[in-house]
């Protein structure tokens, strides 16, 4: 099955959810969120001396379509500097790309929209590697695929319709890059730790 045909099914599926659901409250039914910071590797990539950090942010739109759940969709953009060079080469590499899926959050107590919530999301993504020279040029371009996501964390009131939203995210995506003759096979399997500011209207 092509990634083309698995990204078709999986849209399909996110929209058989939202119109076959019973509609949610017409407050507050859009919202839309910015999301930035660091994280660590689950394991190493590359070869087993390579370590890395990264940074990364974030931009989803979302539409809740029932009283605690909604689907989300945006665009996100991470960093990778391996400390000691991968495979030998000393480029930095970017993962860039589209995250979708499912956030479900629930206040600890009273109603949504009232006071501390925990939320929890899960989903795919749509990303590609690109790998960098020393001056900033794109050497390589591993392609768009498909990988997976899923997070959780506690959404704060900041007023009416803000809300702080940090958090922690669990990202995996499988690609190889070929950089001249050397084709390298990257598994990213990370942890994201976040801040985020979300807006509601």
């Amino acid at each position: 099955m092509s990634n083309a045909t698995k990204t078709t099914i999986l849209g399909a599926a996110a929209l058989g959810l939202l119109l076959a659901a019973s509609p949610a409250e017409s407050q507050d039914r859009w919202g839309v969120e910015l999301r930035g910071g660091g994280g660590v590797a689950a394991q190493d990539i590359g070869t087993p001396e390579v370590s890395y950090a990264n940074f990364g942010f974030e931009g989803t739109v979302r539409y809740r379509f029932q009283p605690h759940l909604a689907v989300y969709a945006g665009w996100d953009w991470i960093s990778f500097r391996p400390d000691d060079g991968l495979e030998g080469i000393e480029d930095d590499f970017e993962e860039t790309g589209y995250a979708f899926g499912l956030r479900f959050e629930h206040p600890f107590s009273g109603e949504t929209g009232e006071g501390p919530a925990y939320w929890l999301r899960a989903g795919g993504t749509y990303d590609h590697v690109e790998v960098e020279g020393e001056e900033g040029e794109i050497v390589a371009d591993s392609g768009h695929g498909l990988g997976w996501e899923a997070g959780a964390g506690v959404s704060l009131g900041l007023g009416d319709t803000w809300r702080l939203t940090p958090g922690v995210r669990y990202r995996s995506l499988s690609r190889d890059v070929t950089v001249g003759a050397l084709e390298i096979p990257l598994d990213l399997d990370y942890f994201l730790f976040e801040v985020g500011f979300a807006r509601t209207f």
